[in-house]
């Protein structure tokens, strides 16, 4: 008992335990959490630039289409002949081109360049006014734009800019009656700040967003993990309790979901430990009773004998004592080490076919003289005919045996005894019923529990352990039958088992 006090002590400290390491992963749970809400953040975030930002440079498109388009007029205006390919701007034109185009660009924030064909920037509008003064040339932009027909990146146009910026260049293609050509590139550019800034702000939106739900979930795990870890420790408590042999330790049960379902049955094994507890000493109490007083009759007599305490012509009736109390250690012994082998799954059933009436007819002759003694009537072995079951005839026969046992023992001086023995073509049944003061029916579903002990045999079979129905009942599970047991308290009692039919070698129904 000792051995089952430290397993459940260990199981539960252990179950503690994994209650710590379900903690421990919960925590680690709150950290991908986490972290999962900053990679969905960034996704998100790129997605949501990138489709900024395809606007943008949409936007700028356009713009630079737009401003082309102007430009291609407003110097075409200025060509002598539809059928030149030589343009000029007069100082006229160019003032209006200017005016335009700073207001364009103050109205759309932007940077407006144009370059000839060699790269060379003849025309610039800036917010900033920093590049007035300035000989600048953008040959790569402008080579990549004549040769694709289109320019659209970030950069910082060669150093131009300290910063990145939004970068949009068209060629500016024109059309005079048969001849094409193209006067140079316009180049558009905006600030990348506006996209840094939105960037900065979907990801503090983010990470606040993360950071509250964090707080929230650690907030419902905290309340949910005291409340399931509260009974686990009221548990790992009495554990510990149980292993000191203290077993009136209970767990409040609250709830009614799996904790209490858990709590429940906490209690129910409390409640179990605690009776079993007190079986065991009260086994262990009987057991040394049991084979204490045999061994100290038989050690007085046998004393007595070569002494010479005790008188020659005495000598066989207190032999005769003798030899019964070691019959009655011995099938103490016997009934001990069957409940063990049967416990332990060691016993092995030697199947054979057998007459149950032969068998029942033998055990009761071994009672004769306590039948004539206190006169008790044997009913129902006249009409009986032979029935053969299949089972193990030895482990049958002590089954039998203690049934016959049980009902000589509380059967009313004067009763009767009545055997039936039945079959069909599923099972064979035998039954026996005697007369006397029966049994309580709260107490029917108890009498086949190991070691009890009804509070009627309590007074009439002091010498009893309360094993011979329990070592009935697991014998006829073995052979896959049923045991049932009925009384009218101040009556009658019935025992009853069934053991099912098998094939033989000879396929005979048995």
């Amino acid at each position: 008992m000792k051995l089952r006090n430290n397993f459940f002590r260990f199981k539960f400290v252990r179950v503690y335990n994994k209650q710590s390491l379900f903690l421990k992963y919960m925590s680690i749970s709150l950290v991908i959490v986490f972290f999962s809400f900053l990679v969905l953040g960034t996704i998100l975030t790129v997605v949501i630039t990138n489709y900024w930002t395809n606007e943008k440079i949409t936007t700028l498109e356009k713009r630079a289409d737009s401003v082309g388009n102007f430009l291609v007029e407003k110097i075409l205006s200025n060509s002598p002949t539809s059928s030149s390919s030589t343009y000029f701007i007069d100082s006229e034109d160019m003032n209006i081109i200017q005016n335009t185009l700073e207001l364009f660009a103050r109205d759309t924030d932007t940077d407006i360049f144009v370059a000839k064909t060699n790269g060379d920037v003849f025309i610039t509008q800036s917010n900033e006014r920093i590049f007035y003064n300035n000989n600048i040339s953008m040959p790569d932009v402008v080579r990549e734009t004549l040769t694709f027909g289109t320019y659209s990146k970030t950069g910082n146009l060669g150093g131009i800019y300290k910063s990145d910026r939004f970068i949009v260049a068209r060629p500016l293609n024109y059309k005079r009656g048969m001849v094409e050509g193209t006067i140079g590139v316009i180049i558009v550019t905006v600030s990348g700040k506006d996209i840094t800034g939105f960037t900065d702000m979907i990801l503090r939106i983010f990470i606040l967003s993360a950071v509250a739900s964090l707080a929230l979930s650690i907030l419902a795990i905290s309340i949910f993990s005291y409340n399931m870890v509260k009974p686990l420790k009221q548990m790992a408590r009495a554990a510990k309790q149980f292993g000191k042999g203290d077993f009136t330790v209970r767990v409040n049960v609250t709830t009614n979901d799996e904790m209490g379902e858990l709590a429940v049955a906490f209690n129910n094994m409390a409640d179990s430990l605690a009776s079993s507890e007190t079986i065991r000493k009260s086994f262990i109490a009987n057991v040394s009773h049991e084979l204490k007083t045999p061994m100290t009759t038989i050690a007085g007599f046998i004393d007595g004998i070569l002494d010479g305490t005790i008188a020659p012509e005495k000598h066989n009736y207190y032999l005769r004592i003798v030899s019964d109390e070691i019959k009655r250690l011995s099938r103490l012994v016997h009934s001990m080490l069957n409940l063990s082998r049967i416990d332990n799954g060691e016993l092995k059933i030697n199947y054979n076919r057998f007459d149950l009436l032969t068998t029942l007819v033998t055990i009761v002759i071994t009672y004769e003289q306590e039948l004539d003694k206190r006169n008790i009537e044997v009913r129902g072995l006249d009409s009986i005919s032979p029935k053969f079951i299949y089972g193990d005839k030895d482990l049958i026969h002590q089954a039998v045996y203690n049934l016959i046992e049980n009902a000589v023992k509380f059967t009313n001086e004067g009763g009767y005894i009545e055997f039936n023995i039945t079959e069909n073509s599923n099972q064979t049944l035998f039954t026996i019923k005697n007369s006397g003061q029966g049994i309580k029916k709260e107490e029917l579903s108890l009498v086949f529990d190991r070691f009890y002990k009804t509070d009627k045999s309590r007074s009439m079979d002091k010498k009893g352990l309360g094993l011979g129905l329990y070592l009935v009942k697991s014998i006829i599970h073995l052979h896959g039958g049923e045991i049932k047991a009925d009384s009218v308290y101040g009556e009658y009692t019935i025992f009853g088992f069934s053991i099912p039919k098998k094939q033989d070698k000879k396929n005979s129904l048995l």
